[in-house]
């Protein structure tokens, strides 16, 4: 079973990181979300509405998962008008996502031609194509330079500050520490936890009172044995 009894609400105006060991059920939760696996029992909403339900859905949703999944030949700004034009997104929209994700001077480019982090802000652009209220970016940092990783940092904050809801999926704790303000932590397809950063890193600190990072707190709630020693006898 790949997602078990799980539920659980994003709310608006902040950013929500979605975390779980690897198959702990987070890639199937987003595909069910988006329509792209049926459930057997209950549903995932947007707004209280199925994701099949819209009549234009990248106005309602974007959504980042498979960065890669391109058509190799066609271009960076081609890639974007096609998807545009499934959905009545005029021309103006595609330059202006471009110029916000930094693609704008690599619009002719091939698709094939892109390195690992311009498919990424490629797969950004086309999720921010409609103007959507929702965003749901699975690991959204994979492939970015350090400037990139602070650029997207500071974009879904950005997006959550004007309203709207950001669902972002991650393994990389530090950077989860840095930009979610909420989690929804899942194993083995169930809730672990539902709770704001600040509190989830509390609760999960050592048994003496000390304070924990969020990778600590992470893999103390997991099972995990945390124990880090200095010098020459090294991290476990």
């Amino acid at each position: 079973m790949a997602v078990d009894d799980l539920s659980f609400t994003v709310e608006p105006g902040r950013v929500t990181g979605f975390l779980g060991p690897n198959g702990a059920g987070k890639s199937t939760t987003i595909r069910l979300i988006l329509g792209l696996d049926r459930p057997t029992g209950g549903q995932a909403t947007v707004n209280g509405r199925p994701y099949a339900s819209f009549e234009r859905p990248l106005t309602a949703v974007g959504a980042l998962m498979d960065a890669g999944d391109l058509h190799p030949t066609r271009s960076v700004r081609e890639h974007l008008r096609w998807l545009a034009r499934t959905n009545g997104i005029g021309e103006r929209r595609i330059g202006e996502v471009l110029e916000a994700t930094g693609m704008a001077g690599v619009a002719r480019k091939r698709a094939k031609t892109l390195s690992l982090g311009m498919k990424q802000r490629l797969g950004v652009a086309a999720a921010l194509l409609g103007d959507p209220g929702v965003l749901i970016l699975d690991e959204p940092v994979n492939g970015l330079d350090p400037e990139g990783v602070v650029w997207i940092r500071r974009l879904m904050k950005g997006l959550a500050a004007e309203g709207r809801t950001v669902l972002v999926s991650s393994h990389l704790m530090s950077e989860m520490a840095l930009t979610a303000e909420h989690l929804v932590v899942i194993g083995r397809g169930r809730l672990l936890a539902d709770t704001s950063t600040e509190a989830f890193i509390a609760a999960h600190s050592g048994s003496d009172g000390s304070g924990a990072s969020l990778e600590e707190a992470f893999m103390r709630l997991t099972g995990a044995s945390v124990e880090f020693r200095s010098g020459s006898e090294g991290v476990r």
